[in-house]
């Protein structure tokens, strides 16, 4: 976290470095064996046929849960013992549709989801008259609508660094996230379980780019557990709050709420809209931005250490956030970041584009009923390079029978690219291929 005159700011900390070859990667051996069912599929719009990102598929009466990726594909994985149950697929603003998993296939599922219309004499009934109020008494209720019981999470998170549009990099991992109340003050902990990587360093430019926080980076963007990133004490004084749309999610009918920083304000804040359940007052979803008004003072939030010939500064910066309902109450479930920057180099004509994001979301989770958390040693730290934590990619049951996010097909191409370039080059070299 960086503070700044009393401002506070989620951090995605990057380094530059000169390039370091990296060893050789070991495979990581997993003797567990699960039995599990799996699904792909793909979720779109019924109308338009266009993918529906970051679309939700929970499997009903569990904590079972996956996510769409950027192209609307999923993979969900099922054990044996639920196959007879349903499936619940749902998406913001589009009506939800609950799915027997007897009628999906292993594979190439289609599920068409349709725009949840809100008819114009719903808002009028009960409408708050006032943005500013509503979020903050959001804010305030939650103790009283999200989860108040300490929990331990299974989850699954992936960052990854293209240059323009080409990736160069990709780091995953299974952890464990012991949650604590959300009216509670304690911080959530981390514990790494499985963790992988590849990486093309020939397309990185000599400088190696390393993401510092890992899963962190995507469980800090929990507004309602962690407010003060963005809604510092004193710092709502800064923004605007206005009513901007209504839509609905699972039957319920939701407020957008628009908030732009104030002009003359001139620390780069946040922008964006906040989705708000208006009968129980609960923060369903956020997607906002940061307001990058100086490119100079913005670096300085992210870049930790660089070359002194080089100039980094973001273009942009985003945040998600979504969460889930069970049995009444909410929980963090899905967020990603994304960060795009441009590195200038001093004896170069043309500048370089690179864009890093990180995503994670809660795929199973269960009261931890003791309260216990890792040991310090155990738990994963906040300055952590994941990238440096991880192994690389050569077992294609790496995960058995984790939930992932699907991997798009620009990093497939590029994983199968980088693990040729790695058995070429370990053949030249008269040594074994990778593992």
């Amino acid at each position: 976290m960086f503070k700044n005159n009393n401002v506070s700011y989620t951090i995605l900390s990057l380094f530059f470095a000169l390039l370091a070859i990296p060893s050789s990667t070991h495979a990581f051996q997993d003797g567990q064996q699960e039995k599990f069912k799996q699904y792909k599929g793909e979720v779109v719009d019924q109308s338009t046929n266009k993918p529906l990102i970051f679309a939700t598929l929970a499997l009903e009466g569990t904590n079972i849960s996956t996510i769409t990726n950027t192209e609307g594909e999923f993979l969900l994985k099922i054990p044996e013992s639920n196959t007879a149950s349903n499936v619940i697929v749902s998406f913001l603003g589009y009506e939800s549709k609950t799915i027997p998993l007897t009628n999906l296939k292993t594979n190439k599922n289609r599920i068409a989801l349709s725009i949840s219309v809100t008819q114009l004499s719903e808002v009028d009934v009960n409408a708050p008259r006032d943005a500013r109020a509503l979020v903050q008494e959001t804010l305030a209720r939650k103790g009283d609508n999200y989860f108040d019981d300490p929990t331990l999470m299974t989850a699954f998170y992936r960052e990854t660094i293209k240059k323009r549009r080409k990736n160069v990099s990709l780091s995953e991992a299974v952890v464990n996230i012991y949650k604590s109340p959300y009216n509670s003050q304690r911080k959530d902990a981390v514990e790494l379980y499985k963790a992988r990587k590849s990486t093309d360093y020939s397309k990185l430019d000599t400088v190696a780019l390393k993401l510092q926080g890992g899963p962190f980076n995507a469980l800090y963007v929990d507004i309602m557990k962690y407010p003060e990133y963005i809604f510092a004490d004193g710092l709502m004084d800064n923004y605007n709050f206005s009513f901007s749309r209504s839509t609905r999610i699972n039957d319920k009918l939701i407020y957008v709420i628009r908030f732009n920083q104030l002009p003359g304000i001139v620390e780069p804040l946040y922008q964006g809209e906040l989705f708000i359940d208006v009968e129980n007052r609960t923060l369903t979803s956020a997607i906002y931005t940061l307001n990058i008004t100086d490119k100079v003072k913005a670096s300085k939030l992210f870049v930790r250490r660089k070359p002194a010939q080089v100039d980094v500064w973001p273009t942009e910066v985003a945040y998600r956030v979504d969460y889930r309902e069970k049995g009444g109450r909410w929980y963090y479930g899905y967020s990603n970041v994304l960060l795009e920057f441009k590195v200038d180099w001093e004896d170069k004509l043309f500048n370089s584009v690179y864009t890093m994001t990180a995503e994670m979301a809660v795929t199973d989770w269960e009261k931890n009923v003791s309260g216990a958390y890792p040991k310090n040693k155990e738990r994963i730290k906040k300055s952590i390079i994941l990238s440096e934590e991880a192994v690389g990619f050569s077992d294609p049951d790496f995960w058995g029978e984790y939930n992932i996010i699907e991997p798009e097909k620009s990093i497939e191409s590029a994983i199968r690219k980088i693990q040729r370039q790695l058995r070429r080059s370990k053949s030249k070299n008269g040594t074994s291929a990778a593992p």
